[in-house]
């Protein structure tokens, strides 16, 4: 009986399963499948929706990608020319059916065999030598062409042009290098110097971050730590445009860092690097852990990162 003043709840109804649409023994589906025909027209209306004009090129990106991934999937690496003629042929063939009933499935399968092709391609063109095992006290000259000033130690990428090591006679490109904190060497510099290197790191478990593999697609083929000294002397040649531009953007961060070391004090003024420079050595360690226990600490990772990487990408 309800109170006086309260308003009354609706009451449940508690009901068998229809006659006739039970599930039988081991079945996963009512018996009769009366339900399955109106569940695929649904998706068929929706397929037809998403076809109509102007709603079939969002998902042209997506198999795009769905290109690209099937390429990380594959076993061994695919042959360049014959996925690229098959994706040539594949958007010839979503051309000529334009106007057709087919040219949906047709212009998608092409976006995936596009993606696939196109990831094939990025790996030809960027392949470079990778080290295999570890070399010790190698001789190494170069052009610096990043830096990255870290919590503990600084890092930088080295664009090698003479390479000597004992009973080794691999020639590496590019180089990551860490140095003891405050001496890593100008963006642009010509140095010398000798480094213990070591093999990309594999993946620590199956299905977790490829470390290697993103240093590939950098152009990078080897990490490793300087030992010594580094000398800097006269370069053989100039280093070429993109170098220039480096240093450029390098000089670009340090003054803005040097202006808002200047202007702020304390962790607003290590946050505020962070955002803009991507130097995170300065957050104290409990700011850095208050960040990330409260899920904020990706917006300092991810502007260092695309800050860094807009400067990696002219290379």
């Amino acid at each position: 009986m309800a109170e006086p003043g309260r308003p009354v709840r609706s009451q449940g109804i508690a009901g068998t399963w229809p006659v006739g649409r039970a599930a039988p023994a081991g079945g996963f589906a009512p018996a009769g499948f009366g339900i399955w025909p109106a569940i695929v027209e649904t998706l068929r209306g929706w397929a037809r929706a998403e076809a109509g004009p102007g709603r079939l090129l969002p998902w042209v990106p997506v198999a795009f990608g769905g290109g690209i991934a099937l390429y990380f999937a594959a076993d061994h690496e695919p042959v360049l020319w014959v996925v690229a003629t098959t994706a040539a042929a594949l958007l010839l063939g979503a051309i000529l059916l334009r106007r057709s009933r087919l040219f949906a499935p047709a212009i998608m399968i092409a976006a995936v065999a596009s993606g696939f092709a196109g990831a094939t391609w990025k790996t030809a063109r960027i392949a470079h030598t990778v080290l295999a095992k570890p070399l010790y006290s190698v001789s190494l000259s170069g052009f610096v062409e990043t830096r990255d000033i870290r919590e503990r130690t600084d890092r930088f990428v080295l664009r090698v042009t003479a390479m000597e090591a004992q009973r080794s006679d691999v020639r590496l490109d590019r180089v990551r290098l860490s140095v003891r904190k405050g001496t890593a060497p100008e963006v642009g510099s010509f140095v010398q110097l000798k480094a213990r290197l070591m093999p990309p790191l594999s993946p620590v478990r199956p299905g977790s971050y490829d470390f290697s593999r993103d240093m590939f697609f950098q152009g990078i083929g080897a990490s490793g730590f300087v030992m010594g000294a580094i000398t800097t002397s006269v370069p053989p040649d100039a280093g070429g445009l993109r170098l220039r531009y480096a240093a450029f953007m390098q000089g670009l961060r340090d003054a803005i860092d040097a202006r808002i070391r200047a202007t702020l004090e304390g962790d607003n003024r290590a946050i505020a690097t962070a955002l803009l420079t991507g130097r995170r050595d300065a957050i104290s360690a409990p700011v850095n852990d208050a960040m990330f226990i409260s899920g904020l600490g990706h917006v300092l990772s991810i502007s260092g990162y695309q800050i860094a990487s807009a400067v990696r990408s002219i290379h």
